[in-house]
């Protein structure tokens, strides 16, 4: 009997979060296929991502999200497409819809999502923007009629734990924190294997058809506060905390301008109003993760800081 599991497409794939799902699609033993530029295929800085998804048996399928033929070409050979373009490229995905339309045989697509769910946030700008375009992408998969399943992996581990969300820093501090607003809206943090692992655990799941999936493994949903306090344990020491109000924060945002970047944006969306935990996940929209796959072993925020102390 021929494999049952799905033939997954990654376009993206070497990108930041693309080469943990190509890794965990490969692993889990799904036919994956990534989509790769000729240039991708010749940057000495993309050489060691691209040989790993050969050493895992991934096939490198020539195409270009810009290129309607190729793209056509390469969701044929598929039956899910999944879309980790990176943040210049989001509102290009208008793309990969007409050619899934077009290709007539995907039964899921996952857009480049992975963060935030962009239907519930209380950002600011840039982010605000940043989010309506996602949002935009939703829609427009909606009314085409496509299925979909959509990923809130919340925060990268990577990108905010090893400084602890810190402004400008490069290692968790050990005298001072600066803790944004009250320190008491909860964040969740995954490890960016882990989203790979439950992203790929639903692409042939029916109860993730047309929802979201929330990654939201209960010993991951912590507060500043928390976290700080987490560290101070570890390294056995008391940090002097600053708490910034959120009035300050918008005023720093602000302040910087057009130097603010996404990510100081998210955090005062995040740990200041609290939109990865203010609203409930109704089963009309949504499933989250870790209930729906018990035996994924995720690894803990407590755990993650380990390797820094």
């Amino acid at each position: 009997m021929a494999s049952s599991k799905s033939k997954i497409l990654i376009i993206g794939g070497t990108g930041y979060i693309g080469k943990f799902i190509v890794e965990a699609s490969a692993k889990s033993g799904h036919e994956t296929f990534a989509l790769v530029r000729e240039s991708t295929l010749s940057s000495p800085d993309k050489a060691e991502i691209v040989n790993k998804f050969k050493s895992l048996g991934v096939k490198l399928v020539h195409g270009d999200l810009y290129d309607h033929g190729s793209l056509v070409k390469a969701i044929k050979q598929v039956d899910v497409v999944i879309s980790t373009v990176g943040h210049g490229q989001i509102p290009d995905q208008v793309k990969i819809i007409a050619a899934i339309k077009e290709a007539g045989n995907v039964k899921r697509f996952f857009p480049s999502e992975f963060g935030n769910d962009v239907d519930r946030t209380h950002a600011v700008e840039p982010a605000k923007s940043a989010f309506a375009v996602k949002a935009h992408i939703r829609r427009a998969i909606e009314a085409e009629g496509i299925p979909y399943t959509y990923v809130s992996s919340n925060f990268f581990a990577g990108y905010f734990l090893p400084t602890l969300a810190q402004p400008g820093a490069t290692a968790p501090p050990r005298d001072k924190a600066i803790i944004l607003g009250d320190g008491n809206p909860k964040a969740i943090f995954n490890k960016e294997e882990d989203i790979g692992t439950y992203t790929i655990r639903a692409a042939d799941d029916p109860r993730t058809l047309n929802k979201t999936l929330y990654i939201r493994p209960p010993a991951n949903i912590i507060s500043f506060n928390e976290l700080v306090s987490l560290w101070e344990k570890k390294i056995g020491k008391t940090l002097v905390k600053e708490h910034l109000s959120e009035e300050q924060v918008l005023k720093n945002i602000q302040g910087l301008g057009a130097d603010s970047t996404e990510r100081d944006i998210i955090n005062h969306s995040v740990f200041v109003k609290g939109d990865h935990t203010n609203f409930e996940i109704d089963p009309s929209f949504g499933v989250e993760a870790s209930q729906l796959y018990p035996d994924v072993k995720y690894t803990t925020v407590d755990e993650y800081l380990n390797q820094f102390v």
